[in-house]
């Protein structure tokens, strides 16, 4: 809610310039990068409710010393401690610790689908909110969130059952390295850290184009959003389906960022005028929504069997700090050049993305498969594990015999299943 609105109100805080106003919005991104990590650990040792309600209290707290500051010195505290209740990878661990193995996937994507929507929803609300009554409205309704969001976890989330780790989801130091070796990943996680920084950098400059030059008044923006994102939303959904179906993924791919770099540039030239400039915001979101659903899907595929979990936390972070360098960066390019010149900066990120991911590997039918069994000595976990990687269609395997649990990297199209039914056949106790 804050992101379409601050760069407006926020301009009559004490002490505030384009620089500032930016580092404020980009505060809260380098708090969630920072602590993304270590809270998941925490989690691990004092448990995830713990830690979820802990997180909340913060984010009450940032919210409280936001909406009660008159300086923007204190909104930039305020923000960093929002961030800093950085409970997005204990939820994940969770959600893994209270479903299924079968039934996580499609979890996962509830979840995805809810962040997607409370987005739309926010940029919507954040104009009207702030109409009626400013900035501070804004940061006390996000602290009457985290109070029911305390009150939700408290009265109807399940506490799970102690277990052993779930190596796909949490993150293993010894595994880190694996992942930062990967060029592939590594391209990917440039690709959302340079996503973010461009949403981020665009809305330090559009809502001051919407007023300033298209002649909307701040409490207005909301419809544009709505029709933006709605109608955007729809458009990407046959591409999605024709780079899945088709096996034209990377083209997809490398199409969205270029009309992501182009409806950037177009901002410059079309802010005068709202109609043209509805379609600048249109097909960069449509671009925006195209990549920022492939890439957790492609960073799924291109992980190494058991270590997803380690992927993702490098991912979400490059996310996060990509947030934090599009608001800093986007509020000095503003104070220096004024929108054109953010637009152009963003324009400038999308084609470095471009060059980077041109050379990406094609993403194949490979996917992630979780086995279960009966615990294992090491000896015979071995030969498990020589067997599966045997099986015509698995590229890779992790056998954890203590944990009863194998990880494979699978491609579906060649899978022989019989031939993987008849190795977990042999190994099956009597």
């Amino acid at each position: 809610m804050v992101l379409p609105v601050f760069i407006i109100y926020g301009k009559d805080l004490e002490h505030a310039n384009a620089l500032l106003l930016g580092l404020a919005i980009g505060a809260y991104g380098l708090s969630q990068a920072l602590f993304q990590i270590p809270f998941g650990a925490l989690s691990d040792r004092f448990g995830r409710k713990k830690l979820i309600l802990f997180g909340l209290v913060l984010f009450f707290i940032g919210s409280l010393v936001a909406a009660l500051s008159e300086s923007i010195y204190g909104v930039i505290l305020g923000r960093f401690l929002q961030g800093s209740g950085a409970i997005a990878s204990v939820l994940m661990a969770l959600l893994s610790d209270l479903t299924s193995e079968e039934n996580r996937t499609k979890s996962m994507a509830i979840i995805g689908m809810s962040i997607g929507i409370s987005f739309s929803c926010a940029l919507i609300l954040g104009p009207i909110v702030s109409s009626y009554f400013g900035l501070q409205g804004i940061f006390y309704l996000t602290a009457l969130l985290a109070l029911l969001g305390m009150v939700w976890l408290l009265v109807y989330v399940p506490s799970p059952i102690q277990k052993s780790a779930d190596r796909n989801t949490l993150l293993f130091k010894d595994q880190i390295r694996v992942v930062l070796e990967n060029k592939e990943l590594l391209r990917l996680d440039f690709g959302i850290f340079a996503l973010h920084m461009s949403l981020t950098a665009v809305f330090i400059a559009v809502p001051m184009s919407l007023q300033n030059s298209a002649q909307v008044i701040a409490g207005d923006h909301w419809w544009v959003y709505l029709s933006v994102m709605v109608s955007s939303f729809f458009a990407m959904v046959p591409l999605i389906i024709l780079g899945e179906k088709k096996q034209k993924m990377k083209e997809v791919f490398l199409f969205a960022i270029s009309l992501l770099a182009l409806s950037a540039f177009s901002f410059s030239f079309t802010q005068t005028d709202l109609v043209y400039f509805w379609f600048s915001l249109f097909f960069f979101f449509m671009a925006f929504n195209l990549l920022e659903a492939s890439l957790p899907l492609l960073v799924s595929k291109l992980s190494p069997a058991g270590n997803k979990g380690t992927a993702m936390g490098v991912y979400s972070t490059s996310q996060f700090l990509g947030a934090f360098v599009g608001g800093v960066l986007g509020g000095a390019i503003l104070g220096l050049f004024n929108e054109v010149g953010v637009y152009l900066l963003v324009c400038l990120i999308c084609l470095i993305w471009l060059f980077v991911a041109k050379s990406m590997a094609r993403p194949n039918n490979e996917t992630g498969m979780t086995l279960q069994f009966s615990k294992l000595n090491n000896i015979i976990a071995q030969a498990m594990s020589d067997k599966l990687s045997e099986v015509k269609g698995v590229e890779g395997v992790v056998v954890i015999p203590e944990d009863g649990i194998a990880y494979l990297k699978v491609n579906k199209l060649q899978l022989n299943y019989q031939q993987l039914d008849d190795v977990m056949d042999c190994f099956k106790e009597p």
